[in-house]
């Protein structure tokens, strides 16, 4: 068999292996690969792995051998998975491999801002406290988590985690889910989206995207909001309208915004939410510890095995 890895330096820069591939065929590792790439590249490959590149009709029809995607992401909205299905090609992805880490990234977004963390580390660097007549020093508001209202909008396995370490800090935690009242962990309050909007302090977004959490916070949901609230967002980019949220953040209606996700990546240099100072952004990076990584790169290789040997896992 064939098998070809489309963009494996983001899962993979160097400091894994892939090595356990080479048992199953003829392995050919691309760090990236562009659209005009693809179909050269792809073309006699039986097996593909890929992150984040794109596979719909356009492209499938064009790789009559390929018998089998392995996602190497939990997201999967980059593949046509109708088309494959009815072409009879396997698609598996990688389920849960990141969840602590999006959780801890998820904590370190909303620490920094009611914290202020870096910048209170700039402050330092530039001499700030050195040069203060008391022994400690700060200059913005400082803000206690405990007795706080947690929104959140998601109870998969990252939106459970995060409502237990909140739970945890003494935070009331309410949540939009399609889960029943008996599903929730202790602490948790279900609500509708209304009524989550009215009751947070900070609002996290833990849904898949689709065409119904498409801008899900959009202008008018932002205006339904709690003035001075929190807006995270370790998801998808696209949950939210980045216009609404850079003008609720120019007005202050909301405090900040934290997000490891942007709706188009890497951002346009022109994204208005890279002008705002209460906007704090980092490149896509909650998936991308070595151990989430190195669980992710294990389940893509049990993944292909299981698909060789005949008995095909996480299929989607």
């Amino acid at each position: 068999m064939n098998i070809v890895v489309l963009d494996g330096y983001t899962a993979n820069p160097n400091d894994l292996s892939w090595e356990p591939l080479e048992a199953f065929g003829k392995l050919t590792i691309y760090d990236r690969t562009s659209a005009d790439e693809l179909i050269k590249r792809a073309q006699d490959a039986d097996i593909i792995l890929t992150n984040k590149c794109r596979l719909k009709e356009e492209e499938l029809k064009q790789l009559p051998k390929l018998k089998y995607i392995g996602v190497l992401a939990t997201g999967y909205n980059n593949i046509d998975i109708e088309y494959a299905h009815n072409h009879g090609i396997v698609v598996s992805n990688i389920p849960s491999y990141s969840t602590e880490s999006v959780v801890q990234m998820t904590f370190a977004h909303i620490f920094n801002i009611t914290n202020q963390i870096s910048h209170y580390a700039s402050e330092v660097r530039a001499g700030q406290w050195s040069q203060n007549p008391d022994f400690c020093y700060w200059n913005t508001p400082l803000q206690e988590l405990a007795g706080r209202t947690l929104g959140i909008i998601g109870l998969g396995n990252i939106g459970m985690r995060v409502a237990q370490v909140a739970h945890c800090l003494g935070m009331d935690v309410f949540a939009l889910t399609s889960k029943e009242k008996d599903q929730l962990p202790t602490g948790v309050q279900k609500t509708t989206l209304e009524g989550l909007l009215g009751v947070a302090d900070i609002l996290t977004l833990h849904c898949p995207l689709s065409p119904d959490t498409y801008h899900l916070i959009n202008e008018e949901r932002l205006a339904m909001m709690r003035e001075g609230a929190i807006l995270i967002n370790t998801s998808r980019g696209a949950l939210v309208d980045e216009n609404a949220v850079a003008n609720a953040l120019e007005s202050g209606r909301l405090q900040a915004y934290g997000a490891d996700v942007m709706s188009k990546e890497p951002p346009l240099a022109d994204n208005p939410l890279l002008r705002q100072a209460h906007a704090y952004l980092t490149p896509h990076i909650a998936w991308a510890t070595l151990e989430a990584r190195q669980r992710l790169i294990k389940t893509g290789i049990e993944n292909v095995k299981a698909f060789v040997e005949g008995q095909p896992q996480n299929v989607v």
